[in-house]
């Protein structure tokens, strides 16, 4: 079973008991939030991600992991799920990109902290990931997060802090944020046609799936 599978198999299951008709493109929803974290000498070294999935991707994803039966879900009970989560997402780069100074691409270490939790019956993924080395940026930089296959379907939130929080960075540096537009029906009609257990689009509905980016641009002059 590959790795994408294994992410994806509850979404799958989730999606064929499900009443209404089961979409293929996207088959999973996400609200998601980013804090892009700095250290002292104002350079980049992690994205801290916070996931929050569908109702029927959580219910589905969650069955049988109330080991205790006390109706709760703890962090401890959903280990074992956060724990192929993180592993799955590794093959697609945690659906997070980061291009800086003149567009170069900026690579990440495995996250060093992940864990699930249940939140009125939504589970919500939250993972720490390291660039591989501190980021200085000059001018604009770009985060991204989203899935180029658009089988999963991100959209970033907006709380009390907002869906970017940069933490600890200079005081001049600031964030927009930016979500894809809405999907005109018969594109939305057209991705969801595409077989469940096909991962590449045709270049046509790519074009589609390539603006559905959320993210923000960060500037520090």
């Amino acid at each position: 079973m590959t790795n994408r599978t294994n992410f994806f198999a509850v979404a799958f299951a989730g999606a064929l008991s499900a009443a209404a008709p089961a979409a293929a493109h996207p088959h999973v929803w996400v609200d998601a939030k980013a804090e892009v974290v700095y250290d002292a000498k104002g350079e980049i070294t992690a994205v801290r991600n916070i996931w929050r999935f569908d109702d029927a991707y959580s219910a589905f994803a969650s069955q049988g992991l109330d080991t205790n039966g006390d109706g709760k879900l703890s962090t401890e009970e959903l280990k074992p799920l956060a724990e192929i989560n993180v592993q799955s997402l590794k093959d697609y780069a945690y659906f997070t990109f980061i291009t800086a100074n003149g567009g170069v691409d900026v690579d990440f270490n495995k996250p060093t902290e992940y864990w699930l939790q249940d939140e009125g019956g939504r589970l919500i993924l939250f993972f720490t990931l390291p660039t591989k080395a501190p980021v200085k940026v000059e001018g604009k930089m770009r985060l991204e997060i989203y899935d180029p296959t658009f089988f999963v379907a991100f959209r970033m939130i907006d709380d009390k802090d907002g869906p970017i929080v940069l933490d600890g960075a200079p005081a001049s540096c600031t964030a927009k944020t930016f979500r894809p537009p809405d999907m005109d029906p018969a594109a939305a009609a057209a991705l969801a046609a595409i077989p469940a257990d096909q991962r590449n689009l045709p270049p046509e509905l790519q074009l589609l799936a390539d603006d559905q980016t959320n993210g923000a641009d960060i500037t520090c002059p």
